[in-house]
């Protein structure tokens, strides 16, 4: 990857399962840990990650709007989210100060205030996720916040995660997360086009402040891949940058620069 002028970006979730706002439990190797436990744990996890794998990128967590690690780590108790931040940024910083940290905000709504109180916590970017269907169809408003929070808090920020269907068909019976017209965003439709287009803006967006230096796409490579009857197959096949016969899709033009 790095020999082709690639740079590695790694999330580290804290999770034995992917973590979003509504799901941040801790590993059950750590559940039953102390506060002071959990943080030295949390420290010396990110230091080895980071000295073994030396990413380019690392995000302390995954959308951790309701804090991480719970219910330690909740956003509950501010003060223990805040500390465990500060414990795998201070791993990070110890490992390879030139590693840039990335904290993840699922949405727009509220950021300001999110990040406002994580002003003490040492990192270098921030990181929005932004989905039509669950944070709005404003890409106006994506936009302007994504200029303010790199202007209030002088920090580089970036779309860490997005994705718009080709298509609202299927190709698996696995039911998919967008499907849906009233989910798509006016003037875009699900379509190779309307797809491409919906790629090319947030490319636009996230690129044309100083503080914005791109974005994400989630999923592309998500296909239907149990077979098209398949009930826990891809949820996502009708997001990936490939139609339904693996054919790459217009979207893949939009990362050509």
């Amino acid at each position: 990857m790095r020999a082709k002028g690639l740079k590695v970006w790694l999330t580290v979730h804290y999770s034995d399962t992917w973590a979003d706002p509504g799901n941040q439990l801790v590993p059950d190797a750590w559940k039953d840990l102390g506060y002071y436990i959990l943080k030295d744990s949390v420290y010396h996890y990110t230091a080895e990650i980071v000295s073994k794998i030396k990413p380019d990128y690392i995000q302390i967590g995954n959308e951790i709007n309701n804090g991480f690690m719970w219910p330690q780590g909740s956003s509950a108790y501010q003060t223990n989210f805040r500390e465990l931040l500060k414990a795998g940024s201070k791993a990070v910083r110890d490992q390879d100060p030139n590693c840039k940290i990335i904290l993840h905000y699922a949405g727009i709504e509220n950021s300001s205030a999110f990040f406002s109180n994580l002003q003490d916590i040492d990192f270098d970017i921030i990181g929005l996720s932004y989905y039509p269907l669950w944070h709005g169809k404003s890409l106006s408003l994506l936009e302007s916040t994504m200029n303010s929070l790199g202007r209030q808090f002088s920090k580089q920020v970036m779309i860490a995660e997005t994705s718009y269907p080709f298509t609202l068909g299927w190709n698996d019976w696995t039911n998919n997360i967008m499907g849906l017209e009233e989910q798509l965003l006016e003037g875009y439709p699900a379509s190779p086009s309307g797809q491409k287009a919906y790629l090319n803006e947030i490319k636009r967006i996230s690129t044309a402040d100083e503080h914005s230096i791109g974005f994400a796409y989630w999923g592309g490579e998500w296909i239907a891949f149990k077979g098209p009857q398949a009930t826990n197959g891809s949820s996502y096949e009708n997001q990936a940058f490939y139609d339904f016969n693996l054919k790459v899709l217009p979207v893949i033009e939009v990362f050509g620069d």
